[in-house]
């Protein structure tokens, strides 16, 4: 696996010294925000987390190698260049063998992490079942990612693009616990609230990580997803982006916008039709997943560590 595998010195020093890691995509730099306020993004979670008592670890494909840790410039090319790959579970290999430039999913973030042994991975919002999928078929492949492997993702739950009762069911279906933090109540991305309630409510990172503890030593696989509502204050109205998705949802239906193409084209789009809103929004959400993927990083390892020191006593 070292073949494949690159890790920044960041990240080298930090696997030394037991220094909790979380995990980014970079799929939300390449493909989710417009320049330069994608790089500039990266740069802050990328500190927030150094701030909370982690070391950060964006992921991606360059060079034919997975980058766990990116430099600056590796940050300005993902940012910049025009024809970044997106790269999930089915294209990892082309992108490794071909040396393509790859900015890796939820799915593919979650691989590498695991590949590189982080246990917690922050991004905005996962995949779920799109909207129409019961003719379609569009269901992320973030979803089986999460009920295979062994990475907690923290994120604002799921855009109110896609159809959230669906998703979540298949989440049940398939073992994957759903918490929330701060309320009952399962978030929708740009809203605080979905209309859907969470699995359970735990507001610590210490009750976070004694759960997922607990659920790996019970030999449960597959992920859990830790769902953090974007702060009030940058949450936009629920009846108002849900007009506005529809919208655009029509839009992309019309120009015949399919497959990886349609989450980056609502985005867009919602972002010209809120004035730019929806974009502050994101960032904003981003930024608090990251204080709270920090906090829950540095408390797992300190449960191991605490767990550890019972079992030798």
């Amino acid at each position: 696996m070292q073949q494949y595998l690159l890790f920044s010195a960041e990240v080298a020093a930090a696997r030394s010294a037991g220094t909790p890691i979380v995990a980014l995509e970079s799929t939300i730099i390449s493909h989710g925000m417009p320049y330069p306020q994608n790089v500039q993004t990266a740069r802050d979670v990328e500190q927030l987390i150094r701030d909370g008592g982690a070391v950060p670890a964006t992921i991606a494909i360059i060079d034919g190698k997975i980058c766990i840790g990116l430099s600056a410039q590796q940050l300005e090319l993902l940012g910049s260049a025009p024809h970044a790959m997106k790269v999930s579970r089915r294209d990892l290999p082309y992108a490794v063998a071909s040396g393509t430039l790859g900015a890796t999913t939820v799915a593919a973030t979650m691989i590498c992490a695991a590949l590189a042994g982080i246990d917690v991975f922050v991004t905005g919002g996962i995949g779920g079942v799109h909207r129409g999928a019961a003719t379609s078929f569009d269901i992320s492949a973030d979803l089986q990612e999460l009920a295979r492997t062994n990475v907690t993702v923290v994120c604002a739950g799921v855009k109110s693009i896609l159809d959230i009762g669906l998703t979540l069911e298949y989440l049940e279906t398939h073992g994957v616990p759903v918490i929330s933090v701060g309320q009952s109540g399962f978030p929708a991305f740009f809203t605080r609230e979905s209309g859907y309630q969470a699995d359970f409510q735990m507001d610590s990172a210490e009750q976070q990580a004694s759960f997922i503890h607990t659920k790996r030593a019970l030999g449960l696989y597959g992920g859990v997803v830790v769902a953090n509502p974007v702060p009030a204050q940058d949450a936009m109205p629920f009846d108002e982006i849900d007009a506005i998705t529809t919208r655009a949802l029509a839009e992309a239906d019309a120009g015949g916008i399919k497959g990886k193409a349609v989450t980056p084209f609502l985005l867009a789009r919602i972002k010209e039709l809120t004035g730019g809103r929806s974009l502050a929004t994101n960032i904003a959400l981003v930024k608090h997943n990251a204080v709270v993927g920090a906090r829950l990083a540095v408390a797992l390892r300190g449960a191991v560590h605490d767990r550890a020191a019972s079992a030798i006593l």
